[in-house]
């Protein structure tokens, strides 16, 4: 039950004292259970809806604020999900208009409590919404809806024109910029969901223009390069992405496994791609089995292993937006086989039927064109050094460093 006489003291107290930390958990919803509710199928009961509240401090009415939380408290206890995202956006909008005209930023620990409820809510409404549907068309309504409000946070926070001074405490003197990483963080992950991903350079731009992404907290900016990298890859920039990603895992917490294996689902198809393969313990340790089967068909140049991995796990990869990427890395695989035969011949000039009868091995059958296609592939993209006899149906290898192992690594 909603202890209304309660929550407004506290809301008071912390307005009037300027904590931002007990303002902070005035606004931390009971949301934690709301996942077994949509486990459950359920709506949730019927929540009580609070009258205005007259409510004033320091000549600001903080009424609607008050109102809104009290809706929004009391949806959560009964596990009414839907009603809580709508009460909590009220908050939220309530809460930009009041943190836009503060001093300081004092209010910053709570509006970045205060985003994270609203990403969360729209998150586990549209699941519900999803769920309770009896077509497969996937719900993102609410965490449309939810953009717009987290993006006016961002602007009232980015747009202060105190600066910002990293380390510097939560008070009427400091400056807004302090919660802007945290924000672009919940966009991010916001905007990857509903996959509208062109919207990130206008996060990006402005942040790096005034080096935001090296001011925040550790946490912060680790969950920024992780996004960066994610972008990266998708883009075809698979050395930046690796160069994020990389700094992502190193910078982790090191009890975050969680997190860790959340970012070495992106970062070890990069590497893959750039022909660094991961060791059997790391795969193990992170519970990360679909890669092993393309780790092993890569070292040994085994296409046919590669591609019942990628067969195999391809829903998985498919989710995850990596399995394009893995499919690119075939190209690694064929450069590998073909160094294998190379090396069991130990001949620089290859005879095509030879190359064929090692597909037909395993048991893919591939004609002599498509073979010259692959190669001429090969050599264009500098992973073979040589040339294609046409006439002959003979590749013909360099005698110095036929299979560079930096024009992999490089791409």
């Amino acid at each position: 039950m909603v202890n209304v006489r309660g929550t407004k003291q506290a809301l008071e107290n912390a307005l009037i004292d300027q904590d931002p930390h007990r303002l902070a958990q005035v606004f931390a919803l009971p949301i934690g259970g709301l996942s077994s509710t949509i486990g459950g199928g359920g709506a949730g009961g019927e929540p009580r809806k609070h009258n205005p509240q007259s409510f004033m401090v320091e000549g600001k009415d903080c009424g609607s604020l008050l109102t809104s939380l009290l809706n929004a408290t009391a949806a959560a206890e009964v596990g009414n999900i839907e009603a809580t995202f709508e009460a909590q956006i009220k908050v939220h909008s309530v809460f930009n208009r009041i943190f836009s005209t503060s001093e300081g930023n004092w209010m910053v620990p709570a509006m970045l409590v205060v985003c994270k409820n609203t990403n969360k809510l729209a998150l586990a409404a549209d699941q519900q919404a999803s769920l309770k549907s009896n077509t497969q068309q996937h719900h993102q309504a609410k965490l449309q809806k939810a953009v717009p409000i987290l993006q006016d946070s961002y602007s009232k926070s980015y747009n202060d024109r105190t600066e910002y001074q990293p380390g510097a405490p939560f008070d009427n003197l400091g400056s807004k910029q302090a919660g802007v990483l945290a924000i672009v963080n919940e966009l991010f992950g916001m905007y990857f969901r509903l996959n509208i991903l062109r919207l990130c350079k206008n996060l990006i731009r402005p942040i790096e223009t005034r080096k935001l992404h090296e001011k925040g907290s550790m946490a912060d900016m680790v969950t920024y390069r992780y996004y960066i990298g994610r972008l990266s890859m998708f883009e075809d920039q698979h050395g930046s992405a690796e160069t994020h990603l990389d700094y992502a895992l190193q910078h982790c917490h090191k009890d975050a496994t969680k997190n860790k294996k959340r970012i070495l689902k992106y970062l070890i198809p990069v590497k893959l791609y750039r022909g660094r393969l991961p060791t059997t313990h790391l795969l193990d340790k992170y519970g990360l089995e679909e890669f092993k089967p393309l780790v092993e068909g890569i070292r040994k140049g085994d296409l046919r292993t590669f591609q019942d991995g990628l067969v195999q796990y391809q829903d998985r990869f498919i989710r995850q937006g990596t399995y394009l990427l893995l499919e690119k890395c075939k190209t690694v695989v064929y450069r590998n086989l073909f160094k294998r035969i190379w090396k069991i011949t130990d001949k620089h000039q290859i005879k095509l039927e030879q190359i064929a009868k090692t597909f037909k091995w395993l048991g893919m059958h591939i004609d002599l064109d498509e073979i010259e296609c692959i190669l001429a592939n090969l050599i264009y993209k500098g992973y073979i050094r040589g040339y294609l006899s046409h006439a002959k149906r003979t590749l013909v290898l360099s005698k110095r460093d036929p299979f560079p192992t930096s024009a992999v690594i490089t791409k």
